[in-house]
């Protein structure tokens, strides 16, 4: 179980790195999905911020697991806040939220393995 769950812990920060990243560039395909979602710029790079926090936890959760059930809960928060504004604020298709359903998924199972 400690092979999947330092996989998962993997996965969610190089993936919340990227997508950070990208948010705090500003890239053109960020700002286009910003403007689909009909959310202000600045709560982009607050976004950002949030699971750039969220990210480190998870990475200070490998050596204080203790964290990690917090950090992957604020994960959780914003994923299915992403979720929400594929679906419901943008419309976009279904699959536009399956990365942000898988991170949700590992987000909770981080939770679930530390109770």
């Amino acid at each position: 179980m400690d092979t999947l769950v330092f996989i998962s812990q993997i996965i969610l920060i190089a993936m919340f790195a990227f997508l950070a990243g990208m948010k705090f560039l500003g890239t053109k395909a960020t700002i286009q999905h910003w403007n689909d979602y009909r959310y202000p710029l600045w709560f982009m790079y607050l976004t950002a911020a949030l699971e750039v926090m969220g990210m480190m936890g998870v990475l200070a959760g490998i050596w204080y697991p203790v964290l990690l059930r917090y950090a992957a809960a604020l994960l959780v928060l914003l994923m299915l806040g992403a979720i929400h504004a594929h679906l419901f604020r943008a419309r976009h298709k279904p699959v536009m939220a399956i990365n942000a359903l898988l991170m949700l998924v590992l987000s909770v199972f981080l939770i679930v393995v530390q109770l």
